[in-house]
Protein backbone atom coordinates (compact mmCIF):
# COMPACT_ATOMS: atom_id res chain seq x y z
CA UNK A 1 0.00 0.00 0.00
CA UNK A 2 3.00 2.35 0.87
CA UNK A 3 4.65 1.54 -2.56
CA UNK A 4 1.16 2.98 -4.20
CA UNK A 5 0.84 5.64 -2.27
CA UNK A 6 4.61 6.90 -2.87
CA UNK A 7 3.66 6.09 -6.42
CA UNK A 8 0.81 8.58 -6.55
CA UNK A 9 2.81 11.09 -5.24
CA UNK A 10 5.37 10.70 -7.96
CA UNK A 11 2.94 10.46 -10.55
CA UNK A 12 2.98 12.33 -13.65
CA UNK A 13 -0.28 13.66 -14.59
CA UNK A 14 0.41 15.24 -17.91
CA UNK A 15 -0.19 12.21 -19.76
CA UNK A 16 -3.82 12.35 -18.14
CA UNK A 17 -4.05 16.36 -19.00
CA UNK A 18 -2.86 15.89 -22.80
CA UNK A 19 -5.55 12.59 -23.70
CA UNK A 20 -8.41 15.02 -22.10
CA UNK A 21 -7.37 17.86 -23.70
CA UNK A 22 -7.42 16.12 -26.78
CA UNK A 23 -10.58 14.22 -26.35
CA UNK A 24 -12.30 17.48 -25.92
CA UNK A 25 -10.82 18.90 -28.73
CA UNK A 26 -11.60 15.84 -30.83
CA UNK A 27 -15.11 15.21 -29.90
CA UNK A 28 -15.58 19.18 -30.55
CA UNK A 29 -14.70 18.70 -33.79
CA UNK A 30 -16.16 15.26 -34.98
CA UNK A 31 -19.43 16.37 -33.45
CA UNK A 32 -19.62 19.04 -36.15
CA UNK A 33 -18.24 16.91 -38.65
CA UNK A 34 -20.21 14.05 -38.07
CA UNK A 35 -23.33 15.54 -38.12
CA UNK A 36 -22.55 17.43 -41.28
CA UNK A 37 -21.22 14.72 -43.07
CA UNK A 38 -24.81 12.51 -41.55
CA UNK A 39 -27.13 14.95 -43.04
CA UNK A 40 -25.26 14.66 -46.62
CA UNK A 41 -25.32 10.87 -46.44
CA UNK A 42 -29.00 10.72 -45.51
CA UNK A 43 -30.13 13.07 -48.15
CA UNK A 44 -27.58 11.47 -50.86
CA UNK A 45 -28.98 8.69 -53.48
CA UNK A 46 -28.32 5.04 -52.88
CA UNK A 47 -25.28 4.85 -54.95
CA UNK A 48 -23.82 8.29 -53.65
CA UNK A 49 -24.56 7.12 -49.75
CA UNK A 50 -23.02 4.05 -50.26
CA UNK A 51 -19.55 5.21 -51.62
CA UNK A 52 -19.82 8.03 -49.05
CA UNK A 53 -20.44 6.21 -46.31
CA UNK A 54 -17.69 3.77 -47.08
CA UNK A 55 -15.40 6.38 -47.42
CA UNK A 56 -16.07 8.23 -44.17
CA UNK A 57 -16.35 4.66 -41.94
CA UNK A 58 -13.14 3.35 -43.47
CA UNK A 59 -10.74 4.42 -40.20
CA UNK A 60 -13.19 1.98 -37.98
CA UNK A 61 -11.78 -0.57 -40.34
CA UNK A 62 -8.38 0.25 -40.75
CA UNK A 63 -5.72 -0.58 -38.48
CA UNK A 64 -5.19 2.87 -36.52
CA UNK A 65 -1.67 2.40 -37.93
CA UNK A 66 -2.00 2.52 -41.24
CA UNK A 67 -4.43 5.64 -40.06
CA UNK A 68 -1.37 6.64 -38.90
CA UNK A 69 0.81 6.05 -41.42
CA UNK A 70 -0.98 7.58 -44.30
CA UNK A 71 -1.26 10.55 -41.83
CA UNK A 72 2.07 10.55 -41.79
CA UNK A 73 2.50 10.60 -45.49
CA UNK A 74 -0.20 13.74 -45.25
CA UNK A 75 1.35 15.80 -43.15
CA UNK A 76 4.68 15.24 -43.28
CA UNK A 77 6.80 18.48 -44.48
CA UNK A 78 8.42 16.79 -47.28
CA UNK A 79 5.00 16.24 -48.69
CA UNK A 80 3.04 18.68 -50.22
CA UNK A 81 0.50 19.37 -47.79
CA UNK A 82 2.48 19.60 -44.33
CA UNK A 83 4.81 21.71 -46.68
CA UNK A 84 2.29 23.78 -47.54
CA UNK A 85 1.29 24.24 -43.93
CA UNK A 86 4.72 24.57 -42.82
CA UNK A 87 5.93 27.48 -44.78
CA UNK A 88 2.25 29.86 -45.40
CA UNK A 89 0.95 29.61 -42.04
CA UNK A 90 3.82 27.96 -39.84
CA UNK A 91 1.91 25.14 -38.68
CA UNK A 92 3.66 21.54 -37.91
CA UNK A 93 1.32 18.37 -37.52
CA UNK A 94 4.03 16.10 -36.56
CA UNK A 95 5.36 15.61 -33.09
CA UNK A 96 3.06 18.16 -31.92
CA UNK A 97 -0.30 18.11 -30.05
CA UNK A 98 -2.09 18.86 -33.33
CA UNK A 99 -0.85 15.88 -34.40
CA UNK A 100 -2.23 13.68 -31.40
CA UNK A 101 -5.98 15.86 -31.84
CA UNK A 102 -6.27 15.19 -36.13
CA UNK A 103 -5.27 11.45 -35.20
CA UNK A 104 -8.04 11.18 -32.61
CA UNK A 105 -10.49 13.28 -34.84
CA UNK A 106 -9.79 11.02 -37.82
CA UNK A 107 -10.07 7.72 -35.30
CA UNK A 108 -13.05 8.81 -33.79
CA UNK A 109 -14.69 10.60 -36.50
CA UNK A 110 -16.99 7.61 -37.87
CA UNK A 111 -18.67 6.76 -35.02
CA UNK A 112 -19.54 10.28 -34.71
CA UNK A 113 -20.78 9.85 -38.08
CA UNK A 114 -22.58 6.28 -37.70
CA UNK A 115 -24.30 7.04 -34.40
CA UNK A 116 -26.15 9.92 -35.63
CA UNK A 117 -26.60 8.70 -39.65
CA UNK A 118 -28.59 5.85 -37.42
CA UNK A 119 -30.19 8.59 -35.49
CA UNK A 120 -31.23 10.71 -38.82
CA UNK A 121 -32.83 7.96 -40.49
CA UNK A 122 -35.14 6.68 -37.67
CA UNK A 123 -36.76 10.54 -37.53
CA UNK A 124 -40.19 10.66 -39.33
CA UNK A 125 -40.06 12.46 -42.45
CA UNK A 126 -43.97 13.97 -40.76
CA UNK A 127 -42.21 16.13 -38.69
CA UNK A 128 -40.06 17.91 -41.06
CA UNK A 129 -42.82 17.76 -44.20
CA UNK A 130 -45.17 20.12 -41.29
CA UNK A 131 -42.44 21.88 -40.97
CA UNK A 132 -42.29 22.92 -43.98
CA UNK A 133 -45.39 23.41 -44.48
CA UNK A 134 -45.13 26.14 -41.81
CA UNK A 135 -42.54 28.21 -43.73
CA UNK A 136 -39.65 26.93 -41.57
CA UNK A 137 -36.25 27.63 -43.36
CA UNK A 138 -34.03 24.31 -43.46
CA UNK A 139 -31.52 25.36 -41.25
CA UNK A 140 -34.51 26.58 -38.62
CA UNK A 141 -35.66 23.04 -39.36
CA UNK A 142 -32.42 21.40 -38.86
CA UNK A 143 -31.98 22.45 -35.38
CA UNK A 144 -35.60 22.86 -33.86
CA UNK A 145 -37.05 19.67 -35.61
CA UNK A 146 -34.57 17.39 -36.25
CA UNK A 147 -31.74 17.39 -33.59
CA UNK A 148 -34.19 17.22 -31.10
CA UNK A 149 -35.24 14.37 -32.36
CA UNK A 150 -31.91 12.56 -32.81
CA UNK A 151 -30.84 13.99 -29.81
CA UNK A 152 -30.78 10.46 -27.73
CA UNK A 153 -28.66 8.73 -30.63
CA UNK A 154 -26.53 11.82 -31.48
CA UNK A 155 -25.32 12.44 -27.38
CA UNK A 156 -24.98 8.30 -27.48
CA UNK A 157 -22.29 9.18 -29.94
CA UNK A 158 -20.70 11.94 -28.79
CA UNK A 159 -19.73 10.40 -25.60
CA UNK A 160 -18.50 6.76 -27.53
CA UNK A 161 -16.49 9.41 -29.76
CA UNK A 162 -14.71 11.12 -26.51
CA UNK A 163 -14.04 7.47 -25.46
CA UNK A 164 -12.67 6.47 -28.58
CA UNK A 165 -10.74 9.68 -29.11
CA UNK A 166 -9.28 9.57 -25.18
CA UNK A 167 -8.07 5.75 -25.68
CA UNK A 168 -6.59 6.60 -29.03
CA UNK A 169 -2.96 4.98 -29.64
CA UNK A 170 -1.77 3.89 -33.11
CA UNK A 171 -2.78 6.73 -35.54
CA UNK A 172 -1.31 8.99 -32.50
CA UNK A 173 2.06 7.18 -31.82
CA UNK A 174 2.13 7.53 -35.68
CA UNK A 175 1.93 11.18 -36.11
CA UNK A 176 2.67 13.14 -33.12
CA UNK A 177 5.25 10.73 -31.55
CA UNK A 178 5.06 9.97 -27.60
CA UNK A 179 6.89 13.31 -26.36
CA UNK A 180 6.44 13.50 -22.30
CA UNK A 181 4.49 16.83 -21.67
CA UNK A 182 3.74 17.32 -25.01
CA UNK A 183 2.62 14.59 -27.23
CA UNK A 184 2.64 11.60 -24.41
CA UNK A 185 -1.13 10.72 -23.95
CA UNK A 186 -2.51 8.41 -21.42
CA UNK A 187 -2.24 5.11 -23.65
CA UNK A 188 0.98 6.00 -24.74
CA UNK A 189 2.51 6.22 -20.65
CA UNK A 190 1.30 2.78 -20.28
CA UNK A 191 3.48 1.30 -22.90
CA UNK A 192 6.41 2.79 -22.19
CA UNK A 193 5.96 2.55 -18.53
CA UNK A 194 5.52 -1.58 -19.31
CA UNK A 195 8.43 -1.70 -21.73
CA UNK A 196 10.77 -0.25 -18.41
CA UNK A 197 9.09 -2.72 -16.55
CA UNK A 198 7.42 -0.59 -14.27
CA UNK A 199 4.16 -2.57 -13.33
CA UNK A 200 3.08 -0.47 -10.59
CA UNK A 201 2.98 2.75 -12.55
CA UNK A 202 1.09 0.89 -15.38
CA UNK A 203 -1.71 -0.46 -13.19
CA UNK A 204 -2.36 2.61 -11.81
CA UNK A 205 -2.77 4.37 -15.17
CA UNK A 206 -4.81 1.41 -15.96
CA UNK A 207 -7.20 1.56 -12.70
CA UNK A 208 -7.29 5.54 -13.83
CA UNK A 209 -8.53 4.79 -17.22
CA UNK A 210 -10.94 1.71 -16.24
CA UNK A 211 -12.53 4.39 -13.60
CA UNK A 212 -12.73 6.83 -16.60
CA UNK A 213 -14.16 4.13 -19.04
CA UNK A 214 -16.78 3.06 -16.03
CA UNK A 215 -17.73 6.72 -15.93
CA UNK A 216 -18.24 6.63 -19.69
CA UNK A 217 -20.22 3.54 -19.75
CA UNK A 218 -22.61 5.51 -17.08
CA UNK A 219 -23.22 8.15 -19.15
CA UNK A 220 -24.17 6.55 -22.29
CA UNK A 221 -26.68 4.24 -19.70
CA UNK A 222 -27.74 7.48 -18.86
CA UNK A 223 -28.73 8.95 -22.46
CA UNK A 224 -30.14 5.46 -23.62
CA UNK A 225 -32.66 5.54 -20.72
CA UNK A 226 -33.95 8.64 -22.45
CA UNK A 227 -34.55 6.51 -25.51
CA UNK A 228 -36.29 3.51 -23.48
CA UNK A 229 -38.85 5.57 -21.81
CA UNK A 230 -41.43 5.28 -24.48
CA UNK A 231 -40.52 1.19 -24.09
CA UNK A 232 -41.34 0.94 -19.96
CA UNK A 233 -44.84 3.34 -20.74
CA UNK A 234 -45.49 0.62 -23.24
CA UNK A 235 -45.10 -2.34 -21.13
CA UNK A 236 -46.82 -0.07 -18.07
CA UNK A 237 -49.61 -0.05 -20.91
CA UNK A 238 -49.54 -3.36 -21.49
CA UNK A 239 -49.45 -4.68 -18.18
CA UNK A 240 -52.71 -2.57 -17.45
CA UNK A 241 -54.28 -3.87 -20.76
CA UNK A 242 -53.60 -7.67 -19.49
CA UNK A 243 -55.49 -7.08 -16.03
CA UNK A 244 -58.72 -5.71 -17.83
CA UNK A 245 -58.72 -8.52 -19.79
CA UNK A 246 -58.47 -10.55 -16.56
CA UNK A 247 -61.29 -8.53 -14.91
CA UNK A 248 -63.42 -8.70 -18.17
CA UNK A 249 -63.19 -12.53 -17.51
Amino acid sequence: MAEIIHALEQLDWSPLYISLKTGVIATFVSFFLGIFAAGKAVKASPVAGAVLDGILTLPIVLPPTVAGFFLLLVFSTRRPAGAFLYDTFHIRVIQTQAGCVIAAVVIAFPLMYRNARAAFEQIDVNLIYAAQTLGMPEWKIFWNVVMPAAGPGVAAGTVLTFARALGEYGATSMLAGNIPGKTGTVSQKIAMVLQDGDYLTAGIWSAIVVLLAVIIVAAINLVQAGRSKHMKRWQVNKKRCDQVKEECR
